[in-house]
């Protein structure tokens, strides 16, 4: 009778140790994951003074989302402006569905410019 006994404690002890193993490496995966997509929003807010952005820092403006920024290349020197959209990723990142909705929009060309004028 002894022997069952102990082999349910054991096998009790060993399902709850799987259990709270479980849980602790999903909750370590979780503050990885966690931590990546904290350091890829400050990536995203710095990225226009990393010595390898293409472009003028005060040519950037950071709007987040759906692209992190807008830039009026040329606008700080006096020159002809161009403007660039740029989403910025780290690491494996790729683009969501919206971003790539509006990279097609601006491949095609559908961008316009208006005047709102408030009453």
């Amino acid at each position: 009778m002894w022997v069952y006994l102990l082999a349910g404690g054991l096998l009790g002890f060993a399902l709850a140790y799987l259990f709270f193993e479980l849980r602790f490496r999903l909750r370590l995966r979780s503050l990885s994951r966690s931590f990546d997509v904290k350091k890829g929003k400050i990536v995203e807010q710095l990225a226009p003074y990393l010595q390898s952005f293409p472009y003028d820092p005060h040519d950037a403006r950071f709007i987040g989302n759906p692209v992190d920024f807008v830039v009026f290349d040329g606008l700080n020197a006096g020159r002809d402006v161009s403007i660039v959209f740029v989403e910025v990723k780290s690491g494996k990142a790729s683009l969501n569905e919206n971003e790539r909705r509006i990279r097609e929009a601006i491949e095609k060309k559908r961008i316009k410019f208006e005047i709102f004028r408030s009453q």
